[in-house]
């Protein structure tokens, strides 16, 4: 098999990464390495929401629901995916921040991908999360 080819399962393989399969973080050498783009596969609990705002976003993201229920929380509007297959977009300057209000998996895919945005592991800790 070539060095330029990965194959894996999301669930197993985001447990790994804090929910990351493809982005910047990963080793230059894994062909799951990019800095275009970054995808998470994201398991999230009842009440699991972000730590913090992302704020001076300089993304765009587009995050789908796999199941359960999820709000994505932006500027002057909040927007509930409740069906599977359920979207929302948003790009460079949108400040966002969400919450699980319901068991939830979602694909969320940000491009392009750059450090920075993660929440301090200390933070994740000190509100119970495992996942930026």
């Amino acid at each position: 098999m070539s060095d330029s080819v990965y194959v894996g399962n999301a669930g197993k393989d985001a447990a790994l990464d804090r929910g990351w399969i493809l982005g910047h973080f990963k080793d230059a050498d894994d062909p799951r390495h990019s800095e275009d783009v970054e995808i998470k596969w994201g398991v999230h609990p009842p009440g699991d929401e972000r730590a913090q705002w992302v704020r001076g976003e300089e993304r765009t993201a587009l995050l789908v629901l796999i199941s359960g229920r999820f709000r994505v929380e932006l500027p002057g509007r909040s927007v509930l995916l409740e069906q599977q297959g359920d979207y929302v977009v948003w790009g460079h300057g949108v400040d966002h921040s969400w919450i699980a209000e319901e068991e939830s998996v979602v694909l969320t895919v940000r491009w392009p991908s750059v450090p920075g945005y993660a929440v301090p592991p200390e933070e994740d800790k000190a509100n119970g999360r495992q996942e930026p």
